[in-house]
């Protein structure tokens, strides 16, 4: 059975820095697809960044060039360090496991975390 449990969400103040961290069971996360979701309050969720089986990753424009994907294999984690953090950042972050990178890319997440709570303050 597939297990992803988020943490080290919290509260911090605009330009601030966050390092998520997404523990796998279950499941090795190096052998595929993975994702970080994001829902703000009253809006839908929305991708924040992807990394593919070959190590390469995706990010949505929003966060491009402030936030870094990135996978440890031996802790079968998928991490996600933010910078310059905004307001505009705030809201319910999850980790997703998907499968072979075509399905990521399709949109197709097999599996969720409970989510992890990120609060920027202006």
């Amino acid at each position: 059975q597939v297990q992803l449990v988020e943490s080290g969400g919290g509260s911090v103040q605009a330009g601030g820095s966050l390092r998520l961290s997404c523990a796998a069971s279950g499941y090795t996360v190096s052998d595929n697809c993975m994702g970080w979701f994001r829902q703000a309050p009253g809006k839908g969720r929305e991708m924040v960044a992807r990394i593919y089986t070959s190590g390469h990753a995706y990010y949505d424009n929003s966060v491009k060039g402030r936030f870094t994907i990135s996978r440890d294999k031996a802790k079968n984690t998928v991490d996600l360090q933010m910078s310059s953090l905004k307001p505009e950042d705030t809201g319910m972050y999850y980790c997703a496991s998907s499968g072979r990178d075509y399905e990521c890319i399709s949109g197709s997440w097999n599996n969720w975390g409970q989510g992890t709570q990120v609060t920027v303050s202006s």
